[in-house]
């Protein structure tokens, strides 16, 4: 069965001494469930926050990570740098990487393939905006992301990938979408990869949510079956908002 994951993605926020604060606070208060629990931290962070998890149950994910093994690429970071600091998770296909930063599904083939070579965990990110979901294309453009992104990979590396939906429109937005919607696309990604790679490897598969998952709406999203955890933003930004959210799945 997949496995629940809570994974905070603290963006472009935190600096070293709020890093520290906040996870020495987490660690302190985190509670004794089944979630696996991830925080992404920026680059400049990695390094002390996995150093300041060394002895808990929290992962460490990098936010972004580049193709390439070494090389003149002012201002990114190599797999290489990530595990050799102890951080073997990395969030690729962010919304925002792909909006802002001109991300294709042909750098995210290449970045998946750097990422599995190294043993590191993958959460793959996929989603549709709100023109798409006007348009009722929303099925065929999360399906061709996931298609373009990953089924190119061997079924032996799916142990390494985790998907997280999020719809576009509903990240920062302060729009969420119900979760009857998240169930539906959820279960249309299981679908999906079921036709290509079988049941069995489906249900194994954990798909996250990330579209402004709050405490006051975590429990009703996580309670449906396609649902295996979230990929929280701003939320995850504040302890005790975050460990209402692992309580919550």
């Amino acid at each position: 069965m997949s496995k629940k994951i809570v994974a905070g993605n603290w963006k472009m926020h935190k600096t070293a001494p709020q890093t520290a604060k906040f996870l020495e606070e987490l660690i302190e208060k985190l509670p004794a469930n089944q979630a696996e629990v991830i925080v992404a931290p920026t680059f400049v962070n990695l390094a002390e926050a996995t150093a300041l998890t060394k002895n808990s149950k929290i992962l460490v994910a990098a936010q972004n990570m580049h193709q390439a093994e070494a090389g003149a690429y002012t201002g990114e970071i190599s797999a290489p740098m990530l595990t050799a600091i102890g951080v073997n998770t990395v969030i690729l296909g962010h919304s925002e990487r792909r909006q802002y930063f001109g991300e294709t599904d042909g750098n995210l083939v290449a970045k998946v393939d750097t990422a599995l070579r190294h043993d590191m965990k993958v959460i793959f990110c996929i989603g549709e905006q709100l023109a798409d979901r006007n348009k009722n294309n929303h099925f065929n453009v999360v399906e061709y992301q996931l298609r373009d992104g990953l089924f190119h990979l061997d079924k032996k590396f799916w142990n390494n990938i985790v998907i997280a939906y999020e719809p576009v429109w509903a990240i920062g937005t302060g729009e969420t979408a119900s979760p009857e919607q998240a169930q539906e696309m959820h279960a249309h990604i299981r679908e999906v990869i079921a036709k290509s790679y079988g049941k069995d490897l489906a249900i194994n598969v954990s798909i996250l949510y990330g579209g402004s998952v709050k405490p006051s709406n975590a429990a009703e999203i996580f309670s449906k079956p396609d649902v295996n955890g979230g990929l929280i933003g701003g939320a995850a930004l504040e302890v005790n908002d975050f460990i209402a959210i692992i309580n919550a799945i």
